[in-house]
């Protein structure tokens, strides 16, 4: 089974997930301004890729720019991809395409652990992503432990380009944010972005 078959009641329960509903949960994340730059790309950017309405075109014109705000942001100490092959263990369902990844190793030639940062852009509703992108979550956390690289939390986004839904999986803890936060708060999407790749959230 591919990431993309995923439901959030299919993936809890065969991963034995507790989930926790809650709002605000990445309220303390402190906002980060975005550059003249991102605030002018965003500006072009966000009215082509509504009028476009495919996911593709949000995840180019909307969310890459914010991802790369991300990495100017921790000075390209960090690394993203995009469209990348993620097969972790095909017998359990964890394979597939993951729209972006986020890694804290610098190295922008491949994948290396520790994987903490899942994206996965969707075209309207939100809600239908979230199994997948909890699926992809399940596996960055095994990617991590099989490199050695345990790290505490893993997170990851449902996003339409234009709403950010937020979650948080911390061992077989499933948080999501009840609160959805606009491109139109874009300080607050990169200050959320910012408080995971710090593992402050």
């Amino acid at each position: 089974m591919a990431y993309s078959n995923w439901t959030l009641e299919t993936v809890k329960k065969a991963f034995q997930l507790e989930e926790v509903n809650a709002a605000g949960i990445f309220s303390d994340a402190k906002p980060v301004a975005p550059s003249a730059y991102l605030t002018t790309t965003l500006e072009r950017n966000v009215p082509l890729a509504f009028a476009m309405g495919t996911e593709k075109a949000k995840s180019e014109l909307i969310v890459s720019a914010v991802l790369v705000e991300l990495w100017e942001h921790f000075d390209r100490s960090i690394s993203f991809f995009s469209g990348i092959d993620f097969n972790i263990d095909a017998e359990n369902g964890l394979t597939g395409v993951c729209d972006f990844l986020v890694s804290l190793s610098p190295s922008q030639f491949h994948l290396e652990s520790p994987a903490i940062v899942v994206v996965e852009a969707k075209r309207d509703n939100l809600t239908i992503g979230l199994g997948q992108c909890v699926a992809e979550m399940v596996a960055a956390q095994r990617f991590n432990a099989e490199q050695g690289n345990d790290v505490p939390r893993i997170y990851g986004t449902t996003t339409s380009g234009i709403d950010w839904v937020f979650l948080k999986l911390e061992g077989k803890k499933l948080q999501l944010d009840m609160a959805a936060y606009q491109i139109a708060q874009c300080d607050r999407i990169l200050g959320v972005l910012a408080s995971m790749v710090a593992q402050k959230a």
